[in-house]
């Protein structure tokens, strides 16, 4: 059976945590960042979230326009 949505395998970052560990910041500093809506992020329930591809993508247009 295959999910009918798009999400990768692996593509999800659960937690302020796993999304610092990815950027290779604080976990306040993640905490940070999405609280002022600097990156891409959403809440699953009470939990903070982020795709991979997503932050990937924020990347390489904060690059181009630097």
């Amino acid at each position: 059976m295959q999910a009918a949505n798009d999400n990768l395998e692996g593509d999800l970052l659960m937690g302020a945590k796993a999304i610092a560990k990815f950027l290779g910041i604080t976990q306040r500093q993640a905490y940070r960042l999405c609280s002022d809506a600097i990156i891409p992020n959403f809440h699953l329930g009470g939990t903070v979230a982020a795709r991979r591809s997503s932050l990937t993508s924020w990347m390489a247009s904060a690059e181009k326009s630097a």
